[in-house]
């Protein structure tokens, strides 16, 4: 993994390109809302402020290790782009 690009903490699950949700799957550590992300893959690579983030249909603030979250992307993103802490 390239440290550059910060602390890698879970992977893209599915996109809906219709309302532009990522679903993400933590697999490491936590974020909470107000944090920043970067989403990198074969043809991602951006970073965004995460505004707001639902598990279960249900908004939280914080998410961790074992949890998909969907939260509205602002770029498309694909299936195993991985998502890193910034």
């Amino acid at each position: 993994m390239d440290e550059a690009l910060g602390e890698p903490i879970g992977k893209v699950e599915h996109f809906f390109s219709k309302i532009g949700v990522a679903i993400i799957n933590i697999e490491n550590g936590s974020i909470k809302v107000s944090d920043t992300i970067r989403i990198k893959g074969h043809t991602t690579d951006f970073e965004q402020k995460i505004e707001s983030m639902q598990v279960d249909h249900k908004e939280v603030q914080e998410a961790k290790k074992g949890d998909d979250i969907g939260m509205k992307v602002a770029e498309p993103v694909r299936g195993h782009d991985v998502v890193y802490k910034v």
